[in-house]
């Protein structure tokens, strides 16, 4: 559909999991686009690990969901800085994380973009970017060809952290700088006594051993206080030092595929537009990559700005349509740092964290605390604003842009606002104790001071009483799993709640394949 002063509608810099999910949205409504990626062919590296339910849901939209749960598997369990969330059936048609690894999302999404008649350029790095009234000159310096020009009408940098397109557009990406290091490598590791071993912490950090793959295991070390220059060299050693320093040896880790190096950096365009130049995923907002979150925001990033992009390039819709592009997504991208800097945090070393840990992993007990979480780290509970009366939606009823639920209205509150304690309000905590175990507490609510059960402290260690039964969901057939599910390939994970201990401490039990 390019007009005949440009090379295609939109550039699209970068070919990885937002890259690829925004070229294809934009193809489905008949935009050219092109994508111009730096690398020569694909790596193979995989820094994420999962995909969550609001991106499998938007994946179902499109009919290619089918591709993906083919290639992955399901995991009932997630987690909030290392502590266990449980996922159920109550929000979505895909309660459960996907564990799929990044290499394999973007071979996926690339063969979709193939089938679509997404353009692919390869070897090609933006080097200038020139916008005007009327569409934006993207200069490409290649490594088997003379430098290139492609003219857009518009360019979205869908190119990582480190995005040269914000650079080249003067965009800000104010934020804060690393406090810790950490250490990732894909690694044969012969020597570990467990089949996994998930932020087990210790005095200086904490690590992970996490088998992905048959006969591989990704190592990651996380080491606070201790802060890598942005440039510095990262070798396999230095991940083998590491192990050493936290777990007192390196299972005998050897034949390493790749390593690389993340940090607790947390940085945010100021803007995700600036004229006919966009931003979206990394480019957009980087973070310490705690919950799996990183690549299902971007590909989220991708949705959202994809139709309306379409509907401009299409005329039909006004230019201004693209600037709820950013009112919309940035603060998604702020909660998103928000919560990251939070599970950083709260994964320190040290008895104080400690401490906190083991009341925080309390509080996770209540099903409501559970259930937020669950959806800060899912992205289920996103809702962006509509200004005034819309035509689709009233008072009380979720507006367009809003998810509608799945689950039948609970029963009417008897208190207003709903007491916290209160045994008929349906927004009332219910607590799942193991019968006969914990102390009583007293608690105060509108109905005056009452007894009411609280969690023991040896909450994190007791086991959760099974679910209820429910109706076979598309991808999870049969009953759901129970509160303490035994996913593949390994024994069943902690309860919710609970936390992995120190060094030095008998080790918990292990299994399932967690969200890093």
């Amino acid at each position: 559909m390019g007009h005949a002063s440009t090379d295609t509608d939109v550039v699209v810099a970068g070919a990885g999991p937002t890259g690829l999910m925004l070229a294809c949205e934009l193809r489905l409504a008949g935009v050219e686009v092109m994508v111009v990626e730096q690398l020569a062919e694909r790596t193979g590296e995989s820094r994420a690990g999962g995909m969550h339910s609001r991106t499998l849901e938007v994946l179902d939209q499109r009919g290619v969901l089918d591709r993906f749960l083919a290639a992955g598997h399901l995991t009932p369990v997630g987690h909030f800085s290392g502590l266990w969330l449980d996922f159920d059936d109550f929000e979505s048609r895909h309660p459960l994380p996907l564990m799929i690894l990044q290499s394999t999302i973007e071979r996926l999404l690339e063969e979709w973009a193939a089938e679509l008649g997404v353009r692919v350029r390869w070897s090609s790095e933006v080097s200038g970017v020139r916008q005007d009234e009327a569409g934006v000159a993207v200069e490409l310096r290649t490594t088997k060809a003379a430098p290139a020009t492609l003219r857009a009408r518009y360019l979205v940098g869908c190119d990582g952290g480190r995005s040269t397109v914000r650079r080249l557009s003067g965009i800000d990406f104010p934020g804060t700088p690393a406090t810790m290091t950490a250490l990732l490598g894909d690694v044969v590791l012969p020597g570990l006594p467990e089949e996994f071993i998930f932020m087990r912490r210790c005095p200086g950090g904490h690590f992970s051993a996490l088998s992905l793959e048959p006969g591989w295991h990704r190592v990651i070390t996380s080491e606070y206080d201790r802060v890598a220059g942005r440039d510095d060299s990262v070798t396999f050693e230095q991940l083998r030092e590491s192990l050493i320093r936290l777990a007192g040896t390196d299972y005998g880790m050897h034949s390493p595929r790749w390593v690389s190096r993340f940090s607790d950096t947390a940085r945010q365009a100021a803007k995700y537009r600036d004229g006919r130049v966009l931003l979206a995923g990394d480019a957009a907002h980087i973070h310490f990559p705690a919950g799996g979150q990183g690549l299902n925001i971007g590909v989220q990033d991708a949705v959202n700005l994809g139709w309306k992009l379409a509907s401009v390039v299409r005329g039909q819709a006004p230019e201004s349509l693209l600037d709820s592009y950013h009112a919309e997504r940035h603060p998604v991208g702020e909660r998103l740092l928000h919560n990251t800097r939070a599970q950083s945090a709260l994964a320190r070393p040290g008895a104080d964290m400690d401490a906190l840990r083991e009341v925080f992993g309390s509080v996770m007990a209540f099903d409501d605390v559970n259930r937020y979480l669950r959806g800060m780290i899912t992205a289920l509970d996103i809702r962006y604003p509509v200004d005034g009366d819309h035509p689709l939606g009233d008072a009380g009823s979720p507006t367009p842009t809003s998810r509608r639920p799945t689950v039948p209205p609970a029963s009417t509150n008897c208190c207003t606002p709903p007491a916290p304690f209160c045994s008929t309000c349906a927004a009332a905590p219910r607590w799942r104790r193991p019968p006969g175990t914990g102390p009583t507490a007293s608690t105060s609510s509108r109905h005056g001071a009452r007894t009411t059960t609280g969690p023991p402290r040896s909450w994190a260690r007791s086991p959760l009483p099974p679910r209820s039964s429910s109706a076979p969901t598309a991808t999870s057939p049969g009953p759901p799993p129970p509160a303490r599910p035994t996913p593949p390939p390994s024994g069943p994970p902690s309860p919710r709640g609970s936390a992995r201990p120190c060094l030095g401490e008998a080790p918990p039990e292990t299994g399932g394949s967690p969200l890093s």
